[in-house]
């Protein structure tokens, strides 16, 4: 009887150890969604965001979100263009993303900027057929961060990995 108490006092400690980490808490595909996190599909992706954004509730935020990238898989997925989409009336809340389209743009021939009605500002990834693959939400994203992660991730000619 104590042992299988004291047995089941320590899972109870393991478990909320974990908790208090945020270890093993992931959050819906929709809560990611309203995060901005829906592209964002290998947890490598997160550490690389750590580099660039100093905010830990938005790497965070990345964690619960992202998959754990397997053995085989490569930590960096390529694609072979974007599109940069965003609501025509809605820019002037996005002053990073106007930032981007205006000064920067032109550095990324492969990147297509699409306005779409009541479209918050997203890259959509393509391979290299021009199927989807993933979508990323960058609302709050600086345009340098912007400019780095298409240097990262989008290589004319290379099929999404």
């Amino acid at each position: 009887m104590i042992r299988s108490t004291l047995a089941l006092c320590f899972l109870l400690a393991i478990w909320l150890a974990g908790a208090a980490l945020g270890l093993g808490e992931r959050l819906g595909a929709k809560e990611c969604e309203d995060l901005g996190f829906t592209g964002l599909a290998l947890c490598s992706d997160c550490n690389t965001l750590a580099e660039y954004v100093k905010d830990e509730e938005l790497v965070s935020d990345c964690r619960k979100c992202c998959s754990e990238d397997s053995d085989d898989s490569i930590s960096k997925v390529i694609f072979s263009s974007a599109i940069l989409e965003v609501c025509m009336r809605k820019l002037v809340f996005y002053p990073e993303v106007v930032a981007f389209i205006e000064e920067e743009k032109d550095e990324f021939p492969y990147v297509k900027v699409q306005y779409a009605y009541a479209s918050p500002p997203k890259l959509i990834m393509l391979d290299g057929e021009g199927n989807q693959k993933e979508i990323i939400r960058i609302d709050n994203w600086k345009r340098e961060h912007i400019r780095q992660f298409l240097k990262e991730k989008v290589k004319p000619g290379v099929s999404a990995s």
